[in-house]
């Protein structure tokens, strides 16, 4: 059979070549959290939305858990103003098509009318999964004056 006509009659059959995704790169990685970080600075929900999995979750610093649909209204909210941020100090760790991710965010603001000035140290897991990168979790803690443990 000819090589052309058998190649254009294998989709016909159900029979077609998987891309194979390309495997999750550190630039790929420093994109997201920068949109992320840009949809919170501009109050944009919906790039907020975007970058988050649809099984996304934050564990907050007093123990509890943040719902995902919780983090995109409050990107979007009135009661969250930003009047600085900053993220530095981003680490990268690659597996496969994971990352963990630590960086350090810096922020004041007011949240439902109560100021704050935070210096934090996040952990953040990312995923690619069919070529889209999206974050799956964020995990934010205060970096202390002294080391409690290490």
């Amino acid at each position: 059979m000819n090589k052309l006509l058998l190649f254009l009659l294998l989709p016909s059959f159900g029979i077609v070549a998987c891309k194979k995704t390309r495997p999750l790169t550190e630039q790929e990685v420093v994109n997201i959290i920068n949109r992320f970080d840009d949809g919170w600075r501009n109050k944009n929900l919906k790039e907020v939305d975007s970058v988050l999995a649809s099984a996304y979750i934050y564990f907050t610093q007093s123990g509890g858990v943040f719902s995902r649909e919780g983090v995109v209204q409050t990107a979007g909210s009135s009661e969250y103003t930003l009047e600085k941020m900053k993220r530095s100090a981003i680490s990268v760790q690659l597996y496969q098509n994971a990352a963990i991710v630590s960086t350090r965010w810096e922020g004041k603001g007011v949240y439902r009318g109560v100021p704050f000035d935070e210096d934090q140290r996040c952990s953040m897991v990312i995923v690619k999964t069919k070529d889209k990168v999206e974050i799956l979790s964020e995990h934010c803690t205060p970096v202390k004056p002294a080391a409690i443990f290490h």
